[in-house]
């Protein structure tokens, strides 16, 4: 395999990542307007909010079996294209209810993307002979900040939603058209018939219990970071966002590194060294709720989980027991369990007792991401 090859196919999946992180960011840039237009309560939002998680969660096992059925390309591009069309029916959306299902297929569709890319980078981390999965997740990061930085753009030029998604899905369309061919041709299962569901093995089962402890950690940040701010640290509202900040810039970082200090340490040292940043960044941020250490302790929880997903799904993917989609499925599942009920684990410990034994109590997290780690080989 020529290395012009592998770094064409590199280039077009990097694109397709680029493409999800944009997307997202996007929606998420013009949640204030959408919840205007439909005049939506907070309470309202939240319920409609949770219909990307559930499809999300819907789509992990269909995914991993239509991957190792039909290939992970195919997949990939059909999800990219559903993604962008779906976040247009989003801007459109003319009533709750409408909004509700688009924002279910949203999710169904990106995580239908995400298992897709991730299969694929696994197939080109094999080409490479060397761990390049963190470079990816580098990209969706920096897709997120560009994303954003569109939306304010859009919400500065008074374009509606709808105007604003449509001229996203034209970008995705060009991009897709451009580096579609490009990207690998990974064929599916010989087999009649391909399980829809495969019980995870041991390794699997530790593997998706470090994403399991990760995405609660990554749900705190994103859910809880600038309510800790504004309740424990008792910052001005107008500077609530500087501990979300400090954590995305230290994500997009980490990644960024993330497959040179792979190489250095190891897969299974990078994740011990992971969980103790995790740890330590939030027992940092308990013990002294100040807007510096608070700030350092959400950058140091930023480093710490920022390879620990990457790490996960390319140790996944090259399991022996089942195929790379049906593994990365079976993991993702159990991580986005985490990310679902960490959130509203931290309300319910924070109206028992306060928002700062909430964090102490997911710092336990990184500690059993260590434990976990320690029993790979």
């Amino acid at each position: 395999m020529s290395m012009d090859y592998k770094r064409r196919a590199r280039i077009a999946l990097s694109a397709f990542f680029f493409l999800h992180g944009v997307c997202f960011a996007s929606w998420t840039s013009r949640i204030p307007a959408i919840q205007e237009s439909l005049q939506l309560g907070e309470a309202e939002l939240g319920s409609v909010l949770l219909a990307i998680p559930v499809g999300s969660l819907i789509s992990l096992p269909i995914a991993g079996w239509l991957i190792a059925k039909i290939g992970s390309r195919p997949v990939m591009i059909t999800a990219a294209l559903l993604y962008a069309a779906l976040l247009c029916l989003i801007g459109w959306a003319p009533s709750v209810w409408a909004l509700v299902a688009c924002l279910f297929f949203f999710g169904f569709m990106g995580n239908m993307g995400n298992v897709s890319t991730n299969t694929q980078a696994v197939g080109l981390e094999m080409l490479y002979g060397r761990t390049i999965m963190s470079s990816f997740h580098a990209i969706w990061s920096l897709a997120g900040l560009a994303g954003a930085s569109i939306g304010t753009l859009m919400v500065n030029l008074h374009l509606a939603p709808l105007q604003h998604f449509l001229v996203v899905a034209a970008l995705v369309l060009v991009v897709i058209l451009v580096s579609a061919k490009h990207t690998l041709h990974q064929s599916g299962s010989k087999t009649s018939k391909q399980p829809f569901f495969v019980k995870p093995d041991h390794y699997l089962l530790i593997l998706g219990i470090i994403a399991f402890s990760c995405m609660i950690c990554e749900g705190a940040m994103y859910d809880w970071s600038g309510v800790y701010f504004a309740k424990e640290v008792k910052v001005s509202p107008n500077k609530v966002t500087i501990g979300f900040t400090a954590y995305t810039l230290a994500t997009t970082s980490g990644r960024i590194a993330g497959d040179w200090i792979a190489q250095k340490l190891g897969a299974v040292k990078l994740l011990v060294v992971s969980g103790i940043l995790s740890a330590g960044g939030l027992v940092l941020s308990v013990m002294f709720p100040t807007v510096i250490f608070a700030a350092l302790g959400f950058f140091l929880v930023g480093l710490g989980v920022s390879n620990i997903i990457p790490m996960v799904y390319s140790r996944a993917g090259k399991s022996t027991s089942m195929q790379p989609s049906m593994a990365i499925a079976s993991v993702s599942t159990l991580g986005f369990m985490g990310f679902l009920t960490g959130p509203p684990l931290i309300g319910f410990v924070a109206g028992a007792s306060s928002l700062r034994i909430s964090f102490g109590i997911i710092a336990c997290m990184g500690i059993l991401i260590i434990i976990m780690a320690k029993k790979l080989k």
